[in-house]
């Protein structure tokens, strides 16, 4: 007798029969299972209807699970097939209905200004929030909800929604939104918070989400206070933390046990918003239901993997969190070396969160160390252009004239396993550069004993097949193949085949918070970080950066607007690679 339990607007789990008390419920002509020990106790309550679904049509029989149930009774019965299905009532919970509350700590600051409430209004225009909702920001600053509405609906855009009704459901929306001001360290206030909190529940099952926009060092407060004093008492509780996690490996492990003191790994949601992209979301399709791509993704086919992380613009005001971070920090380390995990990892068991999970942390920990011989940092400087003058990154009054920071740095790593022996993976990541950019470039290897060498002359770079993925701007995957130019004699060039998004898809593409947003309101941690993958992170370029700043290594000056400082260029050579369309070669 096969038995699964379905429910009307959500999935849940049937747990084994040690997961249910010794008491049962009887049900005219059946016997069921009346209590419940269950663990994901959020999506058990957000049903309003359970049913039981059985494969015959004879009464249940319940087993004894008493101690002094005989050995040898039987688990199942044989009963004859049914000919239809037969659905049986389960715990009637249609009286008890969820509501999500989304906290926004730091509900004033730029990141919640610019980033979280613009895409929690996307989200609420594409009906991906639940029908009940409501959004609390809570800060230092005394304001009321009116002031915050007025604040956060300066940049709430209608570049989803373009027909005629975006101001209604724009009303609607901030009619959702709500302010509680508090100490990010006081309990007293998170209380107040709560109580605010249950009013707008109005006794409802409460699933509540916290976005910690505030620095790293307010996280652990927050978290004691939300634990203790803003808990959901029947629903689940998550907290969404922005990096950067820590400044090294003991610093993020610190911060890791003061979050764990309070909250579990399942409730942490450690967010990297690339890796909302779309570009990055699509990776693992195109090399997993792609076979023209998966066997060729290997050191047998490819020279080297390239990348680029670029802006054209300086620290803009951000000077003193920049230079108490630097580049390394604040992009190689998370940003781009979570995207060389899901590049280079070996195929997942499947693509639940923990599997694909495991499978970047071997990757991670199997990368040497970075070496300062395979570094090259920069800082930029002023440059005007007879126009407009672009201040270097010491005028910032609030960075020091001395300054060691770099803002501009290139590394080569390697991954000591079968697949990728030998293949330099090469990262760039700089600020006040001739372009902005993000993108993944894959050179593979030449071609052997090609026919068409003498077509191509000496810089047989020229006649390799490259592989591009651009996350932004203008997401795009394009292949470079050879080619032979129409015409009489023989002569060969480099065409793209371009999947141009655009193009191909005339429509808006979700900002990388939207996606992180409703991922974390539905549990899937597919894309935040697990504890140990930081921490294998981190130990990846530690061991740089203490060198870097023991040795008080000067970063090698570039000007404003620039592709960078010029030992970049020796780097490449030492490795054997050419830059790809980075603007180098011109």
């Amino acid at each position: 007798m096969a038995i699964r339990l379905s429910a009307s607007s959500s999935s849940a789990t049937l747990f084994a029969p040690s997961s249910f008390s010794h008491e049962t419920e009887t049900i005219p002509g059946r016997k069921l299972f009346g209590t419940w020990a269950c663990q994901n106790n959020s999506k058990f309550h957000q049903n309003k209807h359970f049913e039981l679904k059985a494969s015959n049509v004879q009464p249940l029989k319940a087993v004894s699970l008493q101690a002094g149930a005989p050995a040898s009774s039987p688990v199942t019965e044989r009963v004859e097939k049914p000919t239809q299905e037969e659905y049986i009532p389960f715990l009637e919970t249609d009286t008890e209905e969820s509501t999500l509350s989304i906290v926004v700590v730091g509900a004033s600051g730029d990141l919640a200004r610019r980033k979280i409430y613009p895409a929690l209004f996307a989200l609420f225009i594409e009906d991906r929030l639940p029908e009940n909702f409501t959004i609390f920001g809570y800060g230092r600053s005394i304001m009321t909800d009116e002031e915050l509405r007025n604040i956060i609906s300066k940049t709430l855009t209608c570049r989803v929604d373009k027909r005629e009704n975006c101001d209604e459901k724009m009303d609607a929306f901030l009619k959702k939104c709500f302010y509680s001001s508090g100490q990010y360290s006081s309990e007293e206030h998170f209380l107040e918070l709560d109580n605010k909190l249950k009013e707008k529940e109005a006794g409802r099952l409460s699933n509540r989400l916290f976005y910690l926009a505030i620095p790293p060092n307010m996280f652990v407060d927050v978290a004691r206070c939300a634990k203790r004093r803003a808990s959901s008492e029947n629903g689940w509780i998550r907290v969404i933390v922005e990096k950067p996690f820590g400044r090294d490996t003991e610093s993020s492990r610190e911060l890791t046990r003061g979050l764990k003191q309070y909250l579990s790994e399942d409730q942490i949601f450690r967010i990297d918003h690339h890796m909302g992209e779309e570009l990055v979301e699509n990776l693992l399709v195109l090399r997993f239901s792609n076979l023209v791509f998966e066997p060729l993704w290997s050191r047998n086919y490819i020279r080297n993997v390239q990348f680029i992380f670029s802006e054209d613009f300086g620290t803009h005001g951000q000077g003193r969190y920049f230079d108490n971070y630097g580049i390394i920090r604040d992009i190689m380390q998370n940003h781009l070396l979570q995207i060389i995990a899901l590049f280079s990892m070996d195929t997942p068991v499947s693509l639940d969160a923990e599997d694909i999970r495991n499978e970047k942390v071997k990757v991670l920990r199997s990368m040497k160390p970075v070496q300062l011989e395979d570094v090259v940092v920069g800082q930029y400087k002023g440059d005007c252009d007879g126009i407009r003058c672009y201040p270097g990154y010491t005028d910032d009054m609030t960075v020091s004239n001395n300054s060691l920071t770099p803002t501009f740095a290139a590394a080569t790593l390697f991954i000591n396993n079968a697949r990728w022996d030998g293949v330099p993976f090469l990262m760039i990541a700089g600020k006040a550069l001739h372009s902005k950019r993000a993108e993944i470039r894959v050179q593979f290897r030449h071609v052997p004993g090609n026919l068409y060498n003498r077509n191509f002359g000496t810089d047989l770079d020229q006649a390799g097949n490259e592989l591009v993925i651009r996350i932004e701007p203008d997401e795009a995957i394009y292949l470079k193949i050879n080619n032979k130019v129409p015409g009489l004699g023989m002569r060969l060039d480099r065409s793209d085949l371009n999947l141009l998004y655009k193009a191909r898809y005339p429509r808006e593409v979700p900002d990388a918070y939207e996606r992180l947003l409703i991922d974390a309101i539905e549990g899937e941690r597919r894309l935040f970080i697990r504890s140990d993958e930081l921490d294998a992170a981190w130990a990846v370029f530690t061991p740089l950066l203490k060198e870097l700043e023991e040795k008080k290594v000067a970063p090698e000056l570039y000007t404003y607007g620039s592709g960078g400082p010029l030992g970049v260029h020796y780097l490449a050579a030492k490795h054997n690679v050419r830059w790809g369309d980075f603007g180098y070669e011109d």
